[in-house]
């Protein structure tokens, strides 16, 4: 059977790896600068232009538009419009979208083993609630069983430890065992930079509502990992 040659302009791609190989067919998928940024700012949840545009720093409305057009094109990305009272525009990932989902946590924490990355770089609110499944350490959290909430400026997230699974989402904190409030950077800071809680909190920069033991404990189930070379 003879193999046709399959061309997808309508993607907005002229550069194309022409590689049968999969991988190089994900990169003719998802390689384009920021379109991976956009995949993951998009794996909580649908989200609005103003709000994706928010938290990726540095990206003009000009390309996070080309690149939203690209990712429907690939059927990664669909947009639909949320019923009454919001009834506005939101971007969300399709099923097989969000099947990309390990390929990106196995893609993180390889790349936190480079000598030139920078943890101190800024991090969205979505990021670091992904980072948290990255990096979590089960053998770390042993039987803990603990639900905590993340106040993170506007997005509000619920962690649930327990059987040794981690789960992140966007929800009501209220019912957690503790609150914590802060920027995402800050939050970074303390569960990987493991600055001292109570040096954040007497500089302002956080706020822990409910059982501080219950935050300082899942600190310790995450670790970056040691450098490579």
């Amino acid at each position: 059977m003879k193999l046709e040659k399959v061309t997808s302009e309508s993607a907005g791609r002229s550069r194309r790896y022409h590689d049968a190989c999969g991988a190089a067919h994900g990169l003719d998928l998802i390689g384009e600068r920021w379109a991976l940024l956009v995949i993951r700012e998009l794996m909580m949840g649908p989200r609005r232009f103003s709000d994706l545009r928010k938290d990726l720093c540095g990206l003009s409305a000009n390309v996070l538009t080309q690149r939203l057009e690209g990712l429907e094109a690939s059927g990664i990305v669909r947009r639909r419009k949320l019923p009454p009272p919001a009834s506005v525009q939101v971007y969300e990932l399709t099923d097989w979208g969000y099947e990309i989902k390990p390929v990106f946590m196995v893609l993180g924490r390889w790349a936190a083993r480079s000598p030139l990355h920078d943890p101190t770089l800024p991090i969205s609110a979505v990021s670091i609630m992904q980072s948290f499944e990255t990096m979590y350490d089960p053998a770390r959290a042993g039987d803990a069983v603990m639900r905590l909430g993340f106040v993170l400026g506007e997005d509000r997230m619920v962690v649930s430890v327990a059987q040794g699974v981690i789960e992140t989402r966007r929800g009501d904190p209220d019912e957690a065992e503790v609150v914590v409030r802060a920027a995402p950077p800050v939050v970074a800071a303390a569960v990987y930079g493991k600055v001292p809680l109570a040096a954040l909190e007497g500089e302002g920069a956080m706020t822990i509502d409910g059982d501080r033991d219950v935050f300082a404990r899942f600190i310790d189930f995450f670790h970056l990992p040691e450098k490579a070379g």
